[in-house]
């Protein structure tokens, strides 16, 4: 793993195995009493978030602060950028504060790399969304969240959960509507294809791309690609899905003229009680949030699903203990994970109250 984070594509199955089985490690970390562990006492994480975020934020502040990290936390609304300085200014302001690693989010794709290339030798920077490009934690919460629903974690002392080889192998995985503008879709179709699932794009033509065989050929290794199919009709996969991954509908694509109306977009591509009775005993449903409840998926599903197979809670939980492990693995010094904190001891000699 090089010293940035921008897709997942970069990292290979290998890279992602690898991050997967860490996060099985910060998984168990946060079940403890106190879910903290020293591993980056003493580095710094910014927080460069250019767009409005609340999940992934806030996710990021967590796993920065359960390493022990010192967080810095950026708003562009009330930053020198309202005032005219440039975005290289910007960072490299807080560069010279002394940071270690930033994470960076913008609603322009391909901002996350420029500033990897303004960075010193020794900052990290991690993609915390960019435009409808990519996505890479949020690929990552949500292959563990289905790899450990699928293939559980054995009982036995810390540690023990990381043994199986991460996998989706065998698994037919649904990611329904506005593929060509999330950036969410792209990291998910990364991560489901390293780990061997089969996937299927499920949109009007409208919300995929003008070309989606060659979108999809650019980007993803021929054997993966292979992997990915495509298709307009929910009704024709609904029943062999294992997992059905709803993507959030945006409003303005209405106003742009990509969907007809809310009610178009639920005949065809909600996930309505009618379709419900239809989806195989044992699938699950996933979604990265915001939900718009009545329309990706009916109000009255969610409930009557939640408990058991809809995995939108497991996915945020997993999102903390993903980003620790990316934090970890790019800024690290090697501290064990395991010791005395097993027990809630904070052997930093800090309270961590």
């Amino acid at each position: 793993m090089s010293g940035h984070l921008l897709t997942l594509g970069e990292l290979g199955t290998e890279g992602i195995s690898e991050l997967l089985a860490l996060t099985d490690r910060f998984v168990e970390v946060g079940r403890r009493p106190i879910p903290r562990v020293p591993a980056l006492r003493g580095r710094t994480v910014a927080n460069l978030f250019f767009e409005e975020s609340t999940r992934t934020r806030l996710a990021f502040e967590t796993a920065a602060k359960r390493l022990s990290a010192d967080v810095l936390t950026f708003s562009a609304a009330s930053s020198s950028l309202s005032k005219g300085e440039s975005l290289r200014d910007t960072f490299e302001t807080i560069q010279a504060m002394g940071i270690d690693a930033a994470v960076v989010r913008h609603r322009s794709a391909g901002v996350p790399a420029q500033i990897a290339r303004w960075a010193d030798e020794g900052v990290s920077i991690l993609n915390g969304g960019d435009g409808w490009h990519a996505h890479p934690t949020q690929g990552l919460q949500d292959a563990y969240t289905l790899w450990r629903h699928f293939s559980p974690a054995p009982d036995g002392p810390p540690g023990t959960e990381a043994a199986a080889q991460p996998t989706l192998a065998g698994r037919r995985i649904g990611i329904v509507g506005d593929i060509v503008h999330s950036r969410v879709a792209r990291s998910d179709i990364e991560a489901y294809a390293a780990l061997g699932a089969s996937i299927v794009l499920v949109a009007p033509p409208t919300l995929l791309p003008a070309q989606p065989r060659d979108w999809i050929d650019c980007w993803l290794p021929p054997d993966a690609a292979q992997r990915v199919e495509i298709t307009h009709s929910l009704d024709d996969v609904l029943g062999e899905l294992d997992v059905v991954g709803l993507l959030r509908c945006q409003r303005e694509r209405m106003a742009e003229g990509l969907i007809g109306s809310v009610t178009e977009y639920v005949a065809r591509y909600g996930l309505t009680a009618e379709r419900a009775q239809r989806l195989r005993p044992d699938a699950v449903i996933t979604h990265p949030g915001p939900m718009n409840r009545g329309i990706e998926i009916a109000g009255a599903v969610f409930e009557d699903l939640a408990a058991s197979r809809v995995l939108v809670t497991q996915q945020v939980s997993h999102g903390v203990a993903a980003r620790m492990a990316v934090l970890f693995r790019l800024i690290g010094s090697g501290t064990a994970l395991l010791g005395a904190e097993s027990a809630g001891t904070d052997t930093s000699g800090q309270s961590d109250a």
